[in-house]
């Protein structure tokens, strides 16, 4: 009966320790849950922000950043903070979300004096979005990436282009649209090299061509033509051989592959090295 007793005392005093100890883990996170923030006014907000910009700290800038939009929605420091969230989650490492921010500025505020500048870091993050650590360590070219980035920043710098020509951001625009299609007509040659080399002729040839049509007067199409011209003779289509040469003797006449590349007794492998 005594043991029954005892049990019975310390079942009812069970649930008040329970409660003690959730008590005790509540102050517990008490301090963590304390925002530094409350009370700050849109001024302080964003003053803060910009310091932690001017420092590199670009969490912190971030998080300062979202609560000024977050509480302020309205108002030239919610504009502003819009259009900055781009340019601090491009520098803290969230490349989709910089992107994501830009779109939305874009939408919201389509006629605004800086949604030029919107379109222009757009095309920036993505081209420059794979030109990491790695990237850079293996030296590769940006011809051999994936060319979705490519696209896309030469999307947004057309349309900044097209529709800002007078803006400030326009001229790199414009150098980097030059780039962009270099690349992009280098990455469809060596799409067209690979092929060779694996043996599928019929498919480097179309590759080569696309090359020709999307981007005609890229450095590239010399490259291109020579393809065709090597894909075709493997196919034994020597009518459509014969043309592509034609067409590269008339646009290269001093093309490098003459030497090397349309000597037939030299095995086509030895041109690539």
């Amino acid at each position: 009966m005594r043991s029954v007793a005892r049990f019975a005392r310390r079942f009812v005093h069970f649930p008040l320790a329970c409660l003690f100890v959730v008590f005790i883990a509540g102050c517990g996170l008490l301090p963590d849950k304390i925002d530094e923030t409350a009370g700050w006014s849109a001024n302080k907000l964003y003053a803060e922000a910009r310091d932690a910009r001017s420092e590199g700290a670009w969490d912190k800038a971030v998080k300062y950043l979202e609560k000024l939009e977050a509480r302020f929605p309205y108002g030239r420091y919610a504009t502003q903070a819009q259009i900055e969230l781009g340019y601090v989650y491009w520098k803290s490492g969230e490349p989709a979300s910089a992107i994501a921010a830009c779109d939305r500025f874009i939408k919201m505020h389509p006629n605004h004096p800086a949604v030029d500048y919107a379109y222009y870091l757009k095309g920036l993050i993505n081209f420059n979005e794979d030109l990491g650590y790695l990237a850079y360590l293996s030296m590769q070219d940006n011809s051999e990436r994936d060319p979705k980035a490519a696209k896309d920043s030469f999307d947004a710098f057309k349309m900044l282009a097209t529709r800002f020509p007078d803006s400030k951001y326009t001229p790199d625009a414009i150098q980097r649209m030059n780039f962009l299609v270099n690349s992009m007509a280098a990455q469809e040659v060596n799409v067209a090299k690979y092929y060779i080399k694996r043996g599928a002729f019929l498919a480097a040839a179309n590759r080569a061509q696309n090359a020709l049509k999307e981007y005609p007067n890229a450095p590239s199409i010399e490259e291109a033509l020579f393809v065709m011209v090597v894909a075709y003779d493997k196919l034994g289509m020597n009518d459509l051989r014969d043309d592509a040469e034609r067409v590269m003797r008339k646009n290269f006449p001093n093309s490098k592959y003459y030497a090397d590349g349309l000597d037939k007794k030299k095995p086509w492998w030895r041109l690539w090295w």
